[in-house]
């Protein structure tokens, strides 16, 4: 076999991640494909499949395999209702495996438009294992359903059935044509707006910004609040609790538009939040504050703001 494993490393990591959530698992189960394909490379039959679906066939099952008995990864609003006290504790619950953002890079913004935002990995995960593979193998990579029955060794009614059970649990997610694009003028004006605003702690101009059903969620911590109101008044306490000294470097994650919080702490501004946007026509939909350790290692994020 004269082909390179390596070729399609990363768009194997972008499946393993959308199968598990985890960008730090999608790694493990990546490198164990790679490993599983040299092992058999001599039983490879280009006759039967290409190069690259047989290493779909290779990840999918490991990742199916990862996923026995093991919880799904959720966000805050994926767990319970929403919060209208602002003062409420800030416990992180550091026993939930939560859902992870995906760091960007060019080859990740050449996949299918709105097909990593987070939303939608989310909602992925509350779908059985199985059926999960089906709807990324069929709807996202456009696999066959002759191809995905030979995958997961199973027949093509059974890929047809489970997909359509897929896309029933898949209903209540947002088309994808409500979603704008990071690199969008308007979303950029709008993200602009949102951190001059956040670095000047005017909460009006960030509620301003806002749909009136806006969401912000915090992981690790499961509090999470919906409608501006409340996300107003939580950050009011926010501003309140850590003062007015922030500063903010665009960047993007899961192909959404994204920025990373520094706040001014000991004569330095220091690392606090990734903040994931979802940004649709009538303003900020989602704002979903990521400040957990392996976030910011899966992103490079700096310590210190130099």
């Amino acid at each position: 076999m004269d082909e390179d494993f390596g070729t399609y490393r990363h768009e194997l990591l972008v499946h393993c991640y959308r199968m598990l959530g985890s960008v730090h698992e999608a790694e493990d189960l990546v490198q164990e494909t790679m490993l599983r394909a040299w092992r058999a490379r001599d039983r490879y039959d280009p006759a039967l499949s290409s190069v690259r679906t047989w290493l779909y066939k290779i990840a999918t099952n490991a990742c199916l395999t990862a996923l026995r008995g093991r919880a799904r990864r959720p966000l805050p609003s994926g767990l319970g209702a929403p919060s209208d006290d602002p003062a409420a504790p800030l416990a992180p619950a550091l026993d939930v495996p939560w859902l992870q953002p995906f760091p960007d890079d060019p080859a990740a913004r050449a996949v299918r438009r709105g097909s990593l935002r987070l939303a939608l990995i989310a909602a992925m995960q509350v779908l059985p294992p199985r059926q999960r593979a089906v709807l990324i193998l069929r709807d996202v990579l456009e696999f066959s359903a002759a191809e995905v029955a030979g995958l997961l060794e199973t027949s093509p009614a059974a890929v047809h059935s489970a997909l359509q059970r897929a896309r029933a649990g898949l209903s209540g997610v947002a088309p994808e044509e409500e979603i704008t694009e990071p690199d969008d003028a308007a979303v950029s004006a709008v993200l602009d707006r949102y951190i001059d605003s956040f670095e000047a702690a005017d909460v009006a101009a960030l509620v301003a910004l806002l749909t009136d059903d806006a969401v912000l969620e915090m992981p690790p911590v499961p509090l999470w609040f919906h409608g501006k109101h409340d996300y107003g008044r939580f950050m009011e306490r926010v501003f309140a609790m850590r003062g007015t000294g922030w500063r903010m470097v665009r960047t993007t994650a899961n192909a959404q538009p994204a920025a990373v919080a520094y706040h001014f702490s000991d004569g330095a501004y220091r690392l606090h939040t990734l903040q994931v946007f979802t940004v649709t026509p009538k303003g900020i939909a989602r704002n979903v504050v990521f400040q957990h350790p392996d976030v910011f290692s899966a992103f490079h994020l700096a310590p210190i703001l130099e």
